[in-house]
C-alpha cells in the first residue's frame, strides 16, 4: 500500500484514565482537576491585569511576567478542557485532526514559553550586573521583539514536530496511552519504523530544551559569582528563587519525556499531567507569594476595585 501522506485512522482513543474504573475516583479527580484549571485561569488572569493595570509594574521584568501567564494560561487551555470533558465520557475518543491540532499548540505554546523563560533569565543578569545601563538595554522595544522572537521560535519549533507526525502513516491500533495527543506516544502507532523521525524530534525538542536549560542555569550562577557583598547575595537570591523554581518545573519534565528516542521509554503520564496542568497553576503562586511588589500592586488593585464598587452603589 502507497501510503503517502494520508493515514487510515480517523480518531485516536485516549487510554489515560483506563486504570481509573471506578466512577467514585474519576468524579474525584474531575473536581481536582476542575479546580486546578479554573485556579490556573483566574491566577494567571490576575496577574495580567495587575501587570497592565498597575503604573509601578510597568518595567520589563513585569512586561514579561505578564506574557508568561498569557503564555501559561493558553498552554493549559490545549489540554485541560478536553480532559474534563473525557471524565465525564464513557468514550474518550480524539478525531485525528483535533489530535494534530492539539499537538501542535501544545509544541508551539510550549516552545514560546522555554524561549521567554530564557528572555527572562537575561532580564535578570543585566537587572543585577548591569543595572546602571539596565534601562537602556532592556527597553521596551527591545522586549516586544524578544517576546515576537519567543512566539517565532514556537511556531518554527512546533512546525516541524507537527510536520514530522503528520507525514507518518496510522493505520492502527489507534490507542493513545496518555490523556492527551502528544509527540511521543502518538508517533509510537505509526505503521513504520519511527526510529529515525524520532532522532529527528529529540535533536528539536530535547536540544531545545536542554540547550535552554543550560543557558538559564548557566545565567543565574554567573549572577551569583559576580555578586560579592552578602546583602547582594541576599537580594539576588530572593530574585531568582522563584525564576529557578519555574524554570525547574517547566524544564525538568520535558527533558525528562524528549532527551532520548521515544522508543526506548515509556512516557510516564504523570508526568505529563506534571507539566501540563500543574505548572500553569502553580507558577502565578511562585510569583505573587514570593514577590512584594507584585503583592502590593495587586492590594491596590482590589483597593481600587472596591472604591469603584461602592461610587457605583452611592
Amino acid at each position: 500500500i502507497e501510503w503517502g501522506n494520508e493515514t487510515a485512522v480517523t480518531q485516536f482513543i485516549l487510554l489515560g484514565f483506563r486504570n481509573i474504573p471506578q466512577l467514585q475516583i474519576l468524579a474525584a479527580l474531575f473536581a481536582v482537576f476542575l479546580l486546578v484549571y479554573v485556579s490556573t485561569l483566574v491566577g494567571n488572569t490576575l496577574i495580567m491585569v495587575t501587570v497592565s493595570s498597575d503604573p509601578c509594574l510597568r518595567t520589563p521584568m513585569y512586561f514579561l511576567l505578564g506574557n508568561l501567564s498569557f503564555l501559561d494560561l493558553c498552554y493549559s487551555t490545549v489540554t485541560a478542557p478536553k480532559m474534563l470533558l473525557d471524565f465525564l465520557s464513557e468514550r474518550r475518543s480524539i478525531s485525528y485532526q483535533a489530535c494534530m491540532a492539539q499537538l501542535f499548540f501544545l509544541h508551539f505554546v510550549g516552545g514560546a514559553e522555554m524561549f521567554l523563560l530564557t528572555i527572562m533569565a537575561y532580564d535578570r543578569y543585566v537587572a543585577i550586573c548591569k543595572p546602571l545601563h539596565y534601562p537602556s538595554i532592556m527597553n521596551r522595544t527591545l522586549c516586544s521583539w524578544m517576546v515576537a522572537a519567543s512566539w517565532a521560535g514556537g511556531f518554527i519549533h512546533s512546525t516541524v514536530q507537527t510536520i514530522l507526525t503528520m507525514r507518518l502513516p496510522f493505520c492502527g491500533p489507534n490507542w493513545v496511552d496518555n490523556f492527551f495527543c502528544d509527540v511521543p506516544p502518538v508517533i509510537k502507532l505509526a505503521c513504520t519504523d519511527t526510529y529515525v523521525v524520532e532522532l529527528l524530534m529529540v535533536s528539536n525538542s530535547g536540544l531545545i530544551s536542554t540547550s535552554c536549560f543550560i543557558i538559564l542555569v548557566a545565567s543565574y550562577i554567573t549572577i551569583l559569582v559576580r555578586i560579592r557583598s552578602p546583602e547582594g547575595w541576599r537580594k539576588a537570591l530572593s530574585t531568582c528563587a522563584s525564576h529557578l523554581t519555574v524554570v525547574t518545573l517547566s524544564f525538568g519534565p520535558c527533558i525528562f519525556i524528549y532527551t532520548w528516542p521515544f522508543s526506548i521509554f515509556s512516557v510516564d503520564k504523570l508526568v505529563s499531567v506534571l507539566y501540563n496542568i500543574i505548572t500553569p497553576m502553580l507558577n502565578p503562586l511562585i510569583y505573587t507569594l514570593r514577590n512584594k511588589e507584585v503583592k502590593s500592586a495587586m492590594k491596590r488593585l482590589r483597593t481600587k476595585g472596591i472604591t469603584s464598587r461602592e461610587k457605583v452603589i452611592v
